[in-house]
């Protein structure tokens, strides 16, 4: 019998989008669940039975249920080993990790929606300080990326290698993030060719937030 696996997603949440293309990109069969984080959803009870922290995504394993979105691409890879996320060689695996985890640790959790909102709420920043925020953060993410991908002689349209990895599955969705905040790319030159060469993989454009049951525009 088969897994009934379930996702907890919200369209424009960074890390579900990782989750999201993950999954597709492994064509692993998956029911999304959309839960509202503007209306709070996630925080009320039936949600943080699952997930205490009340953050998505969590992805339902039949009864089981991983939370954190880092934890839970390392479970598919480990679990679903076709279209490989992770290349064979150790060192190549750890570099791989190293770009992945720059975005997912360093400049997505500053510019979270929790914490934007924060800064907004109860630091009273304003709109344009909230921006510079945003920006700042990303200038200073973007800038080692860009200089990593420089230095990867061997990179072909991705960010390592010659196939889509773990690297980016975690940058496609902060460049969506990016452009959201009216970041400008021009400095980014091979971020932004990575970015629109995964756009135009089948996995990537069906995670797109765009394409999401729950879409605002």
């Amino acid at each position: 019998m088969s897994e009934q696996i379930t996702l907890t997603t919200y369209f424009r949440s960074t890390a579900a989008y990782r989750v999201r293309i993950a999954l597709n990109h492994k064509g692993i069969d998956h029911t999304l669940l959309p839960v509202n984080l503007l209306t709070g959803e996630h925080k009320e009870d039936s949600f943080l039975a699952h997930n205490p922290q009340g953050l998505l995504p969590t992805l339902k394993i039949d009864d089981a249920v991983v939370t954190q979105s880092m934890a839970i691409l390392e479970y598919i890879e480990e679990t679903y080993p076709q279209s490989a996320l992770l290349p064979d060689d150790g060192l190549q695996r750890a570099a791989v990790r190293s770009l992945a985890h720059s975005i997912a640790c360093d400049i997505h959790p500053l510019n979270n929606l929790r914490v934007l909102k924060y800064l907004v709420n109860e630091v009273n920043v304003d709109e344009s300080g909230k921006l510079k925020w945003y920006h700042h953060w990303l200038e200073q993410g973007f800038s080692a990326i860009e200089k990593q991908l420089a230095h990867n002689a061997d990179r072909e349209n991705f960010c390592f290698g010659s196939s889509v990895t773990m690297a980016d599955v975690c940058l496609i969705p902060q460049v969506y993030n990016a452009n959201r905040f009216n970041f400008d790319l021009s400095n980014y030159p091979l971020i932004s060719e990575v970015n629109e060469h995964c756009l135009q993989l089948p996995a990537f454009a069906k995670s797109a937030p765009e394409h999401q049951p729950d879409f605002k525009s």
